[in-house]
């Protein structure tokens, strides 16, 4: 586990102005029997702040149904490196945004920090791949999908 890096200054950092910061709850019961949150938690933390944005948007299932196409995703990969461990329930901040949007595919960068965000307690990225519900094979993303990404990409360059 690292510790020196708390800025968020490795390969994930991009400024606050790029992405999104959405706000998540650790509690008591998300704490392993080291007094420590979880390996397995952050990521449903990252979920669940990604979920919250996307809904805010109208992007969810309303009674088993999905309300736009795009809602249907699988994932790919997910990378996490840890950094600072927390070490007791409080709110934290995630932030995200999209790295690369390909055909089928998006890459998510993500920071997992302290409420105040001096602190960064990990970092990764996470790829979904857009899948036909049918088929369950890649399938391109729609135009108001892409165009709704683009509030929340890094500037490419």
């Amino acid at each position: 586990m690292q510790t020196g890096d708390t800025t968020g200054a490795g390969s994930s950092a991009q400024p606050e102005s790029v992405g999104h910061v959405g706000y998540v709850e650790v509690h008591f019961d998300d704490l392993d029997a080291l007094g420590m949150l979880h390996n397995s938690r952050y990521v449903v933390l990252v979920e669940r702040a990604l979920g919250a944005y996307w809904t805010e948007r109208g992007y969810t299932f309303h009674d088993g149904r999905p309300t736009k196409p795009d809602v249907f995703q699988v994932v790919r990969e997910l990378r996490i490196t840890y950094s600072v461990p927390v070490t007791r329930p409080s709110r934290l901040a995630v932030h995200f945004w999209v790295e690369t949007m390909g055909r089928s595919s998006a890459t998510y960068r993500f920071r997992v920090m302290s409420e105040d965000r001096s602190v960064v307690h990990a970092d990764g990225s996470r790829v979904v791949v857009r899948v036909d519900p049918a088929t369950r094979r890649p399938t391109p993303w729609t135009d108001e999908a892409r165009t709704d990404v683009r509030e929340i990409s890094a500037p490419s360059g």
